[in-house]
């Protein structure tokens, strides 16, 4: 049974990961690569594989997936939202096919998660695999996505989860693009921090049924304590079980803490900044 689904790929400079993503989605019939003016060959292994193409200068996580949900035509209701490092296995599609031939029109976004690989591990425990949810699966006009950067996304009908999860590989393109990505991430995340981002939290929505808006409630809680890049090792390397992930599982954990260690620090520079004062 095929998946009546359409697929969107974001992409930039891809060209190590794009072919291995498309072939895992060779059984869809539209696919779309919407790429932010890649200059390596991710476009042209793209038209290979059979792939539309659409280009948009990129500005913010938000805005491009919603340029994706609004701009552009499919032949399908229901879009697959990708990033190039990630795969489509194919439970998945097999469990997309049944659940969207059978599912009812008040459901319009299904989550899943993601098995991130680093060093030939999967990170089960690192990640918070089992409590980490995406919107991925959405019906086209009934979804939008919301913050610039670890976007929300919102539905005006009902959410489901799937069982089956995305295969990921974030580190792909080789640690230094990591690091790269992550500075980038920082100074935004940063900027959310100084000027104000969603970090409220309610003690009720710690104990929220849904696992996304617990998990929403948690990251907001840690954001408002002292020493927090150190929490958030103790918390992923020891209480959430890093530990059991071997060394892949520490050095993922210390890449994350190191991460969380610089939003603080340019949170302190814009806030000295803002007062006038060197850095």
């Amino acid at each position: 049974m095929r998946a009546p689904v359409s697929v969107v790929i974001l992409t930039l400079d891809e060209e190590v990961n794009i072919g291995r993503c498309l072939d895992s989605v060779a059984w869809c019939d539209d696919v779309v690569v919407l790429d932010s003016f890649s200059t390596d060959r991710t476009c042209e292994i793209a038209r290979g594989k059979g792939a539309r193409i659409v280009e948009r200068a990129f500005d913010n996580y938000a805005n491009q997936r919603n340029h994706a949900l609004k701009e552009i035509d499919y032949s399908n209701d229901w879009l697959l939202m990708l990033d190039a490092d990630e795969v489509v296995p194919g439970e998945m599609v097999e469990e997309m096919a049944a659940t969207l031939t059978g599912g009812g029109e008040d459901v319009t976004l299904y989550r899943m998660r993601r098995k991130d690989y680093f060093m030939g591990s999967w990170l089960k425990h690192s990640t918070n695999y089992s409590t980490l949810w995406f919107g991925r699966l959405m019906r086209l006009g009934r979804v939008w996505v919301e913050r610039e950067i670890n976007e929300e996304y919102h539905t005006d009908g009902l959410t489901r989860d799937l069982d089956s999860a995305i295969v990921h590989y974030p580190f792909n393109k080789g640690l230094s693009a990591w690091v790269e990505k992550h500075n980038r991430y920082s100074s935004m995340e940063a900027e959310l921090l100084v000027h104000g981002g969603g970090y409220e939290w309610k003690l009720r929505e710690l104990f929220d049924s849904d696992p996304v808006a617990r998990r929403k409630a948690l990251k907001a809680l840690i954001y408002s304590m002292p020493g927090r890049p150190l929490v958030m090792f103790l918390g992923r390397y020891f209480v959430a079980g890093g530990v059991l992930d071997g060394r892949a599982g520490l050095m993922f954990c210390l890449l994350k803490s190191w991460y969380e260690y610089l939003i603080d620090c340019k949170a302190k520079e814009l806030r000295r900044r803002m007062r006038g004062l060197p850095v």
